[in-house]
């Protein structure tokens, strides 16, 4: 029988799919480095999400682990190269969440456009601003999706059917876009945008996608919103760019440390920022959960 570590939370159909294939499955979550060092020997699979880390040090105390699932589509919280040399398989669920992030990505640009979360602090703070908040529509606005994934493709195809201009942006030549959708080069995407979105992994050996020099060749008074990884917009230049207008507004769902340290962009008024919340969807969870039984289903066949 295969013992099973959840060490990140799944969704209870996920829990209940993988004990209808027989395995014997333990939830764990919320361990500790020392207390997941001390565990995770003992299990041939491991379930993760975002909050449990991966590292080599880990991954050599894990003697008997065949198969790492990462609920979610990055991978950067695990150590591929020392699972590749343990002869450990790595598998994620790169389409399960892409709808629920498209969706809190395309609900940031409605509410940054509208400006309703400072609206709405004014009204609590019992003020009547009416004149205060004029926004603008995303109708006719030019988007630039960076990255053409699932997730990037998602956004694309509800962004045309607001009658938006789409600019898409990816490292690979894509065959097949939605209608209405053009691939450019990142010079072309970041000159025309008046909103911009990332959809692509953080690649430590890259680095930030945005950074300083890629905000000087925006338009002035664009919206930015990251909705992929912490780390792929430099946080830095982000308050430097929210501070003297050059971003209008900014919407941030992923940070460099996670919870946040560095907190100086999150008080902006002008940036709406939620704790990493883009696959945290009823829906959402039940495809991941879904896709990981999925998974385990075909490890053990």
């Amino acid at each position: 029988m295969v013992k099973v570590l959840v060490s990140d939370p799944i969704s209870e159909r996920a829990i209940e799919g993988l004990k209808n294939l027989g395995c014997e499955v333990y939830i764990k979550t919320g361990m500790d480095k020392e207390e997941l060092m001390n565990t995770i020997g003992e299990y041939e699979v491991i379930i993760v999400r975002s909050a449990t880390k991966l590292r080599e040090d880990i991954l050599s105390k894990a003697k008997n682990l065949k198969l790492i699932i990462r609920g979610g589509v990055g991978l950067d919280n695990i150590d591929l190269e020392a699972a590749k040399k343990l002869g450990i398989t790595v598998k994620n669920t790169p389409s399960a969440s892409a709808i629920s992030v498209a969706e809190l990505a395309i609900g940031m640009m409605f509410a940054l456009s509208r400006r309703l979360s400072e609206a709405d602090r004014s009204m609590k703070d019992g003020k009547w601003e009416k004149k205060k908040f004029k926004g603008t529509e995303l109708y006719g606005k030019t988007l630039g999706v960076i990255g053409l994934g699932n997730i990037g493709i998602e956004v694309c195809k509800r962004a045309t059917c607001l009658g938006m201009k789409v600019l898409g942006y990816d490292v690979v030549k894509k065959e097949n876009l939605p209608e209405g959708v053009t691939q450019v080069n990142m010079d072309e995407l970041l000159s025309n945008s008046h909103i911009i979105t990332l959809h692509v992994p953080f690649i430590k050996e890259v680095g930030a996608v945005i950074g300083e020099k890629e905000f000087e060749k925006m338009k002035d008074g664009i919206i930015l919103i990251n909705c992929a990884r912490g780390g792929v917009v430099d946080e830095k230049a982000l308050l430097k760019y929210l501070k003297n207008g050059k971003i209008k507004a900014a919407g941030i769902d992923v940070y460099e440390t996670e919870p946040p340290t560095f907190r100086e962009f999150i008080e902006m008024d002008n940036c709406l920022c939620t704790p990493h919340i883009g696959a945290s969807t009823k829906e959402g969870q039940d495809r991941v959960g879904d896709e990981i039984v999925k998974i385990v289903e075909e490890y053990i066949s």
